[in-house]
């Protein structure tokens, strides 16, 4: 159901540059209503609206092009964005708000924002009507299909697009409400969907048929509480990246062989770090960056407490992961994204408000020393046909 929306849709600031003329679009969520207090998460006090970035990832060094008021939350994996293969329309999931009887609470939100990137300014130009607290999302590779995973409901849901236009096709439950499904991804044929089910430890199979969508109640066991997961382009693996129980334990990716049948579990990666909150693969599916809060979003005098984040890339080689480097981040890092040619790596930091720009060869990374401020903290992001 596409509805307009008023007066968020108006812009806080823009560049002169047309987006239409962009080469690599990337869009960033950024969460205004909550802040890091030694370790606690809290709820600021008469917070500015929720903002979206607009960033050229292909200009050297990247660039803001667009900021607009768009509602988004730190809350869920930091996936809750999804942009057209062409780059002309964008996907912002809100998974939580103002509590509407306690302003120093937050409350599920169930809004998915429409952004028209191709308009000059980028501007929000309705929205979708999803579940409770709508999480990951992603567009299927053909672009006509858009899926979310409702956390606070136990279901996904799908919609069909026709450019800015979203009509909701099927929300299915795939579990309780203590399932909390956190992110949806496409296999490359749009055949199947994965779904990270934080609360059952599991990664559900689903089989869509042109606009249907069936739970194939296949569950592969994962690693403690999977958030990201992600797809690899040749669509023989996906990587699920495990938050695990917040107990300063080191954390772990799974490896899903997509070959197999059915799918199933194959490989582990120690990280050597804990909660890997953001995670994803180079476009070539060559690489697969990391990032890792590493007690960076506890109070100081935890003992598993660290004054930054890590980036880890690793890698890839069928469904094996190697580490090959890796940096120092910020704190309470979230969402990351690779440039077009795979070149250029940015990571959100919540704290910061920033995200850091690395360049990287293959073999090191370098911290360019140019952030990407951000109008808010960032909270996820995504790139143009991202997976």
């Amino acid at each position: 159901m596409l509805k307009a929306l008023g007066a968020v849709a108006l812009g806080a600031s823009f560049t002169c540059l047309s987006v239409q003329a962009m080469a690599q679009i990337a869009v960033s969520s950024n969460d205004r209503k909550m802040v890091l207090d030694n370790g606690t998460p809290k709820v600021v006090a008469n917070p500015k609206p929720d903002t979206a970035t607009v960033i050229d990832l292909g200009a050297k060094p990247p660039k803001v092009v667009a900021e607009i008021d768009v509602p988004g939350s730190v809350v869920g994996p930091p996936l809750s964005v999804a942009v057209s293969r062409d780059g002309t329309v964008a996907f912002v999931a809100s998974a939580m708000k103002i509590d509407a009887k306690d302003p120093t609470k937050q409350e599920a939100d169930d809004k998915i924002a429409i952004i028209d990137l191709k308009a000059s300014p980028p501007k929000v130009v309705g929205q979708i009507q999803a579940g409770k607290a709508p999480s990951g999302i992603s567009i299927s590779p053909d672009g006509k299909l858009l899926i979310v995973a409702n956390r606070n409901e136990g279901s996904v849901s799908m919609y069909a697009l026709a450019g800015k236009e979203a009509r909701e096709l099927t929300k299915l439950t795939i579990g309780k409400d203590t399932s909390m499904p956190s992110h949806v991804a496409f296999t490359p044929d749009g055949k199947t969907v994965l779904v990270s089910m934080y609360g059952d430890n599991t990664v559900k199979v689903l089989k869509v048929d042109g606009e249907k969508l069936e739970d194939t109640k296949r569950e592969i066991s994962v690693g403690t509480r999977p958030y990201p997961v992600v797809v690899h382009p040749s669509g023989r693996m996906a990587v699920v990246a495990n938050v695990g129980r917040g107990t300063g334990d080191v954390d772990t990716l799974t490896i899903i062989d997509l070959t197999k049948k059915p799918a199933r579990t194959v490989a582990w990666v120690d990280l050597g770090y804990e909660t890997p909150e953001g995670m994803m693969l180079s476009p070539d599916g060559k690489w697969c960056g990391v990032v890792l809060h590493n007690g960076t979003g506890r109070a100081k005098d935890s003992p598993f407490y660290h004054p930054t984040g890590r980036l880890v890339v690793y890698k890839v080689d069928g469904t094996r992961l190697t580490k090959a480097a890796e940096a120092p981040i910020g704190r309470w890092s979230q969402g990351i994204a690779f440039s077009r040619d795979g070149k250029t790596i940015v990571v959100q930091n919540m704290v910061e408000e920033n995200a850091m720009v690395f360049r990287w060869d293959g073999g090191k990374l370098v911290d360019t020393k140019q952030p990407i401020k951000l109008g808010g903290g960032g909270a996820a992001i995504r790139t143009a046909g991202g997976l």
